[in-house]
């Protein structure tokens, strides 16, 4: 028997997460697929997103992925090129860049064909990691066109607090780019999902959708979104099944003292998973569609669950880590951490089920 940890991943799911976020705009969504498509199969997914306006990945390497799939569409790299044989890579793939500093502008002229490249003007609005000066965008403009006058270029940025819609410095952020843009009769692009799904005033030519497609709404009050449709379901079951006395201990450290008599599962997952590690005692698990916790410190491959509520479970019974009836975002929520760590973090081993509605 093989096994029984598996994430299934719903591709129907992704695909209406991207509809909707496309709806919300009023014009472009880029899927950004980046991080092997936070952890649900970069090739596969993207394979499923072919019709996307534009893929959007971060690094060069994840976009040669795409195009041995056969991926023949708009691929945005999002953190540019670093050198110039990554930049003649980028005009023989015929990717989307984001020119982000003054070494990438000046690249360009460089590499031949690279200036018939779409371009993607980066300025920092707040963010405060990537971009030019927004207070220096109009001789930025100035110089990427003179550098590349036939060039198509989107004028972007990133928003620092989107996942706070209320946040004084996303009104910020937007007067900045407005102050930049003035003047320029270029496409825009500011909103990533947080932005795309609470602040109306960031939607602009393209948008960027990420952590909506996977079914999570960014927002840091944890609220659920009624449109989005959870995208992976991480299963296993329970492969060992334990009684115990009160005051006795399951796992490393000692560091969890059972209360009162009762039973415990182990079950086929662990922080070589991608489980967190740091996921403390009472983290949510169901086991056999009930509502269980964790006790006990994770293991590489293993973690228990308190089974003394449940007496009907055994050996074999299915376990879900997350999925529909278990937000990540409530799991890692209990880790202290944010769903983008869990789902990236989703190790190879962990074989994927492709499914469809």
């Amino acid at each position: 028997m093989s096994r029984p940890l598996r994430a299934r991943v719903n591709l129907d799911a992704i695909r209406r997460n991207y509809a909707f976020a496309r709806s919300l705009g009023r014009g472009h969504a880029v899927a950004i697929i980046k991080a092997n498509a936070y952890g649900h199969g970069l090739a596969v997914v993207g394979e499923a997103l072919a019709g996307a306006d534009a893929l959007g990945v971060a690094t060069i390497e994840e976009a040669l992925v795409l195009r041995r799939a056969g991926i023949n569409g708009r691929l945005l790299v999002l953190e540019g090129t670093f050198d110039r044989a990554a930049l003649r890579e980028a005009v023989v793939q015929r990717l989307d860049i984001v020119i982000h500093s003054g070494y990438q502008l000046e690249m360009l002229a460089q590499v031949p064909g690279a200036t018939r490249l779409r371009l993607w003007l980066k300025i920092d609005t707040g963010m405060g990691r990537l971009g030019f000066p927004w207070q220096e965008t109009e001789a930025i403009v100035r110089r990427l066109r003179t550098l590349a006058p036939a060039a198509e270029i989107t004028l972007m940025t990133h928003m620092a607090c989107a996942d706070e819609p209320d946040h004084d410095f996303n009104s910020i952020q937007l007067q900045r780019f407005d102050t930049a843009f003035a003047g320029e009769p270029l496409p825009a692009s500011i909103a990533n999902s947080a932005a795309l799904l609470a602040l109306p005033g960031a939607r602009r030519e393209w948008n960027r959708a990420g952590i909506m497609l996977w079914g999570v709404n960014p927002r840091l009050d944890g609220i659920r979104h009624p449109e989005l449709r959870c995208t992976m379901e991480l299963e296993s079951a329970l492969i060992a099944v334990r009684r115990i006395g009160a005051g006795e201990t399951v796992g490393y450290g000692c560091d969890y003292h059972f209360p009162a008599a009762g039973r415990f599962g182990i079950v086929a997952c662990g922080y070589g998973d991608g489980y967190p590690r740091h996921a403390p005692s009472g983290t949510p698990i169901l086991v056999g569609g009930h509502r269980t916790r964790l006790v006990g410190r994770v293991s590489m491959d293993m973690l228990a669950v308190d089974l003394t509520h449940l007496p009907d479970a055994g050996i074999g019974t299915p376990v879900t880590l997350w999925g529909a009836a278990l937000p990540v975002a409530e799991v890692a929520a209990h880790a202290g951490t944010i769903a983008y760590e869990l789902l990236t973090g989703l190790t190879e081993r962990v074989p994927r089920i492709y499914e469809i509605d």
